[in-house]
């Protein structure tokens, strides 16, 4: 009897909770295989700001495997991304003050951390949105679709 009551009174607190706050940071791996771990993420427009924590597992250095992430408007990113190979690498291969860029990580290599910040709402409801890599030969396999959700 206790068993069942228990029970029903985790059904009915599960069944009462309030939805979850929406996950206004999302984690992306990058290695030494020019690859991210996902190919899609997903933006809650619940979200004041978004965070994008970008970790490289492997193990090569920055100036032979380095990678960011980039998020602009899928218009833009083989543009942004020409132009970031020809600023080579004292400017971590990105124009930062590119004003098409949304928001932008530092160039990392293996076993290094870096993050970047940005607010949903500068994204235009149903324009396309994408997020890559910018160091040289890396846009053509490393990059994905951001999805502006809720």
């Amino acid at each position: 009897m206790k068993l069942k009551t228990l029970a029903l009174t985790a059904l009915l607190s599960f069944a009462a909770a309030p939805a979850m706050a929406a996950d206004c940071a999302i984690d992306i791996e990058a290695n030494d295989m020019m690859q991210f771990n996902t190919k899609e993420i997903s933006v809650s427009k619940s979200c004041d700001e978004v965070t994008i924590n970008l970790k490289h597992v492997g193990n090569l250095p920055k100036a032979a495997m380095g990678h960011n992430v980039v998020v602009s408007k899928a218009a833009d990113a083989q543009a942004i991304a020409t132009e970031a190979a020809a600023a080579g690498p004292a400017n971590d291969y990105l124009n930062k003050d590119d004003e098409r860029i949304v928001a932008h990580t530092e160039m990392i290599g293996g076993g290094e951390t870096s993050s970047t910040t940005f607010k949903p709402a500068d994204l235009a409801e149903g324009e396309e949105y994408t997020f890559f890599c910018t160091f040289p030969g890396h846009f053509a396999i490393m990059k994905g679709d951001i999805k502006l959700v809720d």
